[in-house]
Order: C-alpha cells, then structure tokens, then sequence
C-alpha cells in the first residue's frame, strides 16, 4: 500500500492534476485526481493496453468522440423513487451526455483493431430512445419546447392567439375618445397575470372593469375591462391546460428514466471511464510517453527516462539511465549539490508509481518497472515544530518506520542518508540501515554527501555506487547519472564560483585532511581514467563498426561484379543463338533455292556454331542438363528458348530435336536445349492460376472488395459487373474497388462505369486508412 502522503512526496498529484484538465465531465475529471495505484499486475496491463488501443485511434486521426457532458448520477438517483419527477432543466442535463454515448457508440461499433476498448465501453449505446424524445422536449435553458407534444403544440398555438386578441382589443379600447379621457397612460400592461388599462384614481368609476392592482403613487389604477374578462378567463384555462399537459410529458420522461435507471447509471461509469482513459492517453501523448514492462522480479531498468513534470514546464531535460536488479538491489548516489541526485530518486518512484497505476512512462520501449507493494520514502526536510523533533530526529524516526515496513515487495528512496548530525556517526548509522534494508530484500536508491558510505557500499556485495555527473572545467553539473563509480561533492570548488572569498577557500582546503584530501585526489584520477578509457573503447567502436561496414560492402560489389558478368554472358550467348538461328533459317532457303554446296557447308558451320553456343549455356547450369537419349514423349522438361517448362508431345532422335507444348503453343527445339524442370509455367498459365489461387483463397461468404489490379479497362469491366450484382443480392450496402493509382486510366474507367450503373448509389475516393486514391468506395442501392 502507498500512503498518500508519498505520492505527494514524489509530487504524483501535479501529474493527476495535468491530466484531469483533459476531462469532459466533473465527474471524470475527479476520478482522473483520484487515480491510486493498481492491486494487481493484470489490472495494470489492461488499463496500460485500453491507454494504447487509444493512442493507436489518435495517430489514425480518429480521436474518441468526447465532448463535454453533465453527471447525471443525481437526476437518476432523484426520479428512482415511484412516481418521482424532476424539473425540466434537469432532464436537459441529460441530452449532453446521451449525445456523447450515442457518438462514442457509433465510433466503436464496427471496429475490431480496440478489443479492450470493446470490452469496457461496448456496453455504451447511447439510449436512442431516451435522446430523441428528450431533444424535441426541452431546450438548453430547460423550457419545454412546442415539439414535445402534438397537444401542448395546438394548446400553444390557441394561448398564442387568443393572446393576440385580446392585446389587439385593448389597443383599440385605448384608442376610443370615450375611454381615452380617463386613461392616466396610453399603454397595456399585465397585473397578476391578467391584461390591463392604466386608469386614473378618479376616473376609474368611469370604465367599467375590474381592478388588479394600484400604482405606488396611488394616482394609477390598473383595470381590465369588462368586454375583454371573458377571453381572459378563456386564456386562464389554456395555461392551466399547457401546465397540465407539460407535466405529463414531464412526468412521461421521468418514466421511461426510471425503467433505464439502472442501466443509465452503469454506461455512464463506463463512460466516466473512458473519460478518464483517454486523459492518460493524452497525457501520455504530450509526455511522448512508452508503455512499460511490469516486472514480477524486484528489477528497476530506466532507459532514458525523463522527468515528466520537469517535461511539462517546457524544461531541457538531460535524460535518466538506472538499472536495479537481484545483483545489485541497493545503489547510493553521490555528487554536488544541485547536480540532480534528488530529481533522480524522485524521478525513479514518480515513474514506478505511474507505472503501478497503469499509466505510460516517459522512457525508451524496454523500460522495466517493479510490481511493488509499498514505496517508502525519506525526501526533504522532516524537522517538526509541533512534535518538537529536530531535523536529525524526524529523520531517524521516518527511517525506523520504513524499516519496520520494508520487505521484498518494498522500493525504498532515502534523501540525503546520514545527515543531520555528526559526520563518522552519521555515516555509520547510514550503512547499518542500508545493510539491513539489503537483508530484507528491498530495493533501495539513496543519496548521501558522506565518503565514508562510499567507501562502505564500495565493498559491499549487492551494493554498487552511481555519481551523478561533474564538469570539472566549467564547474557546472551534468545531469547524467553514471552507475559504478562514485562522486564527489566539488563544496570548494562551487562556493568559490559563487563569490565565497578565494582567502576563505584556502583557509577551508587548509582544514580538509590529508586522508579525505587524498581520498578525492584518487576519484578524480580513477575518474579520468576511466573517462579516457570510455574515449578510447568509444573510438575503438567506430572504427570497427567502419571497418565491417567497408568489409560487407567489398563483399557486397563483389557479389554485384560476378552477378553482372554471368548475367552479361548469359545474355551476349542468347542473343549470339538467336543470330545462328536466323543465319540457319536465311542459309536453309538459300539450300532450298539453289542447292548449292558451298550453302550447305556453310549450313554445317552454323550448325557447329550454335552447338558450340548452346554448349557454352549449359556450362552455365551444368546440373541441369538432360541426356538427348533419356528425353521422352510425355516428361515434363525446361524449354531454354521459351524459358519455362512445358510437356515432351514426341521425340526424334535420329534429328536431335522433340515437339513441346507450353501452354496453348507447340513448337519443335533441339534435345540439347532441354533441362531439368524448374517448375517454371508460362506467363499466361502463371496468370491463370494466381487469380484462381486468390479466388480459392478468398474467404467464405459474400465479397466486399475486388481486385482490379493489373487489368486492362474492358477486362476489369467484365470482372467487376458480376461482383456488382452478387453484392446487390447480399445485400451489402458498401463495397472496395481496387484499382490503383498508375497512369489514372483504370480509375477512370471503372468511375465512369459506376457512374451509369443502376445499383450504385454513390462512390467515393477511399480515405487514407482505406487505400487513398488507389480505392474506390461503392455505396450500393
């Protein structure tokens, strides 16, 4: 359990409180400032998982549909008892939130990429029936509208008219010489609810009507006439009938609350919730935050960690590298004062609380966090005037009580260890209480300025020492923790930049020991030594990194040389083929005319010529030659000249020279242009069968988008009109037509074709998401 009074400590509620600035209802945004840690790891992962199906919704550019909305948790809980009714404002609060579940219901409908989120929202459908009558019943101010009834229309329309007349009446009673004379003014005006004549004291015997009221002068009396009390009583009974019927319609709706009351109340916690989901998600956003690893083992991993608060205020923040594991669960960080020791604890809790309440942390992917139980902290100043205790004793009795509560499920931030009282004593209390919190398992991050822990956590086994980073030229810290060597305070160093008087500082290095003097000189060696060390592995890197990338790009040219000259001369050797076999046709029908013998023996040359070419092929694939003796009507063989296997239909010997068949095309080749199948099939057939591979493949049930890719227009016509007409039966009310950007010719031609077709409604260019320019979206009839 982690009090409230350490999340305060590690300053946990400023982050709750950025968050809850996103929220769209009061409601929400007191539950995101209530977030406390999880109990459990499952409980963690799913709000982390809900956290990042929302974010993934953000960058598709589909944020979740809230807006503001009212809590209607009183008004329902107030019309549950029988017969209960409330006020019309308070049915308006209702609409808001009924429009926003109808919204965020819509969105989620029909998404299967956010099954969390289906899980724990799906339940929200909005309350259709409840809205619509709602939205046509009261306005904004909570007036009930002419809509919420057909009577309440008629009773309006008559009040409204019978109004007109008598207001018209009286203007014309004003108007009269016979009336006017005692008339104190020349206006109308209503008393107690009815319509009346400004008449003078004196005068009022002289108008015959009824008073309803006397001017605070007393020189004024206000008097309906007698011709018009009839219609006025006629006006009476139609607000006493518009008052009725608004209160059954009122009290109608109120019904129909209290049947959904139950149901209202549970989808507007699920909407709460996801109010409060999609707070952390922005927030996470703003943060750039990364999902962390909920690790069972007591195991801290920090990559590039920042501060989140530091991040909000804008700050430049130099990011935090930690690792805690088994081996080592106790780390003691030493350094100046303004070097960050403090931030970096703080930082360590704050994302391990965040973590815990299955928040995203602003860290690198591979961040590991602990499940722990409790996290335990000494942070501040603890001195206490009303306990009277003194900073060294509200110190010692906050580090007795986390003691007496550490465990192995405990993370435990101690600031500034073994201060506040004498320096050896300090120190040895110090080690003796980060011993015994390494006995109980925890794991512990503490701070100190005393050279005596160092020495002590140095020797240690599970132990080790982390500096936070110094430059030692411009006397300004870093920032940057560095882990497994320990700092130093640089006092003098940073008093004299800040104006303390240089004699002062002598006189001060002058008191320093000469084993503590000596102590520090060793750091700063050690430190620069392993700073030159770290240059000079750093260098070492780089060059070996070079070197194997020249390496595998030597091999990689040599592969592209010897790939480019067999490619060459498998290309010059073809194309010589070709020339023999045009020479051979050219000298054939010099035979065939003259019959000459020099043409023959020329024909013998080109023979031995291509046979010397078609050798110098199969050099190339040695391993896939075929004996001529060995070939066979009905094998299966690679055809050289057509490049693709194809069926032996005959073979003659005695003519070295068979008859194929590739696809719907025969012809004869020479036996020694043969090879062992490579299971290559012509173009057309491999066509064939890869569109009748994606038919078979294609999932059972109607087809909602089709494949046009690679089609000429009228090919993609003649596929696309069937796959029209099945969706129409289907009654599938949207379809995708793929067809691709290219040259644009196939769009246009399949839009120009939809645009004439009786089933279709309406189409439109595919949103990004669903294949931009490249798809057409179908709208059937």
């Amino acid at each position: 359990m982690i009090d409230k009074d350490t999340l305060k400590r590690l300053e946990f509620d400023k982050i709750l409180e950025t968050a809850a600035t996103f929220a769209h209802c009061e409601a929400s945004h007191y539950g995101t400032l209530a977030i406390a840690p999880l109990h459990s790891r499952q409980e963690m992962e799913l709000r982390l998982g809900l956290v990042d199906e929302i974010r993934k919704l953000t960058r598709l550019g589909i944020a979740l549909k809230l807006a503001p909305f009212e809590d209607i948790t009183p008004q329902v809980k107030a019309v549950r008892p029988a017969g209960a009714v409330i006020a019309p404002i308070a049915l308006q609060r209702f609409i808001p939130t009924l429009r926003v579940m109808a919204a965020v219901a819509s969105q989620l409908a029909y998404r299967t990429d956010v099954p969390l989120l289906l899980s724990e929202a799906g339940c929200i459908s909005g309350f259709p029936d409840l809205l619509n009558p709602l939205e046509h019943t009261v306005n904004e101010e909570g007036e009930i509208l002419d809509t919420a009834s057909r009577l309440l229309a008629d009773i309006r329309g008559r009040k409204k008219g019978l109004t007109s007349r008598i207001k018209k009446r009286l203007e014309e009673i004003v108007r009269e010489r016979h009336t006017a004379i005692f008339l104190q003014d020349d206006f109308i005006t209503q008393r107690s609810g009815r319509w009346v004549i400004p008449v003078r004291m004196d005068s009022k015997g002289m108008v015959p009507g009824v008073v309803h009221d006397v001017s605070n002068s007393g020189e004024t009396a206000f008097m309906e006439p007698l011709e018009i009390i009839g219609l006025a009583n006629e006006l009476e009974n139609l607000v006493a009938d518009e008052r009725a019927e608004e209160i059954r319609i009122v009290r109608q709706i109120c019904d129909w609350i209290r049947e959904d009351a139950e149901e209202l109340l549970r989808q507007f916690e699920a909407l709460v919730e996801l109010d409060i989901l999609n707070c952390i998600a922005i927030l996470s956003d703003r943060l750039k935050s990364e999902t962390p690893v909920i690790a069972d083992t007591p195991t801290i991993l920090l990559k590039s960690a920042r501060h989140p608060i530091l991040t909000l205020m804008g700050k430049d923040v130099v990011p935090l590298d930690l690792e805690l594991a088994s081996e080592n669960r106790v780390m003691v960080v030493t350094g100046p004062n303004t070097g960050g020791k403090t931030i970096a604890i703080k930082n360590a809790g704050l994302l391990s609380v965040m973590a815990l309440c299955g928040m995203p942390v602003p860290a690198l992917p591979g961040t590991i966090l602990p499940l722990v139980k409790s996290i335990l902290v000494d942070i501040g100043d603890e001195q206490s005037i009303e306990e009277s205790l003194s900073t060294f004793s509200a110190h010692i009795s906050k580090i007795s009580s986390i003691i007496e509560q550490a465990d192995r499920g405990a993370l435990v931030l101690l600031d500034e260890l073994g201060t506040g009282t004498e320096p050896g004593q300090g120190a040895a209390i110090a080690c003796a209480v980060l011993k015994e919190l390494q006995d109980k398992g925890a794991l512990v991050v503490a701070t100190t300025h005393l050279t005596e822990i160092i020495g002590f956590v140095q020797r240690e086994a599970g132990m080790v020492n982390a500096a936070m980073a110094f430059d030692r030229q411009k006397l300004a810290p870093l920032y940057r923790l560095a882990v497994g060597e320990p700092g130093e305070s640089h006092a003098l160093e940073i008093a004299s930049r800040y104006g303390l008087p240089e004699r002062v500082v002598r006189f001060a290095r002058g008191m320093i020991g000469t084993m503590e003097a000596d102590f520090h000189a060793l750091l700063r060696d050690l430190k620069e030594k392993r700073e030159q060390l770290d240059r000079t592995l750093t260098a070492l890197s780089e060059r070996e990194e070079k070197l194997t990338r020249a390496e595998q790009n030597l091999v990689d040219r040599r592969d592209e040389a010897a790939r480019l000259v067999q490619d060459a001369r498998e290309k010059g050797l073809l194309e010589a083929q070709q020339i023999i076999s045009k020479a051979r046709r050219d000298v054939a029908a010099l035979i065939d005319e003259a019959k000459r013998e020099k043409a023959r023996e020329a024909k013998e040359k080109l023979d031995q010529a291509a046979r010397e070419v078609e050798a110098a092929l199969d050099g190339l694939h040695p391993e896939e030659n075929v004996a001529p003796e060995q070939v066979a009507a009905g094998d299966i063989l690679f055809v050289k000249p057509l490049n693709c296997d194809a069926t032996i239909l005959s073979v003659d010997h005695r003519a070295g020279r068979a008859r194929v068949r590739a696809g719907s095309m025969e012809l004869d080749v020479a036996l020694i242009s043969l090879l062992k199948p490579k299971g290559k099939e012509p173009k057309k057939v491999r066509k064939q069968r890869a569109r009748q591979q994606e038919a078979d493949s294609a999932p059972q049930g109607p087809a909602t988008s089709i494949n046009l890719l690679g089609l000429r227009v009228e090919e993609a016509i003649g596929e696309l009109e069937p796959f029209l007409n099945h969706a129409s039966l289907e009654q599938i009310s949207e379809v995708r037509v793929v067809h691709g950007k290219g040259t644009g010719a196939l769009m246009k031609g399949v839009r120009g074709y939809l645009a004439g077709h009786p089933l279709v409604a309406e189409f439109r260019t595919g949103e990004r998401f669903e294949g931009g320019d490249g798809v057409t979206v179908v709208t059937l009839r």
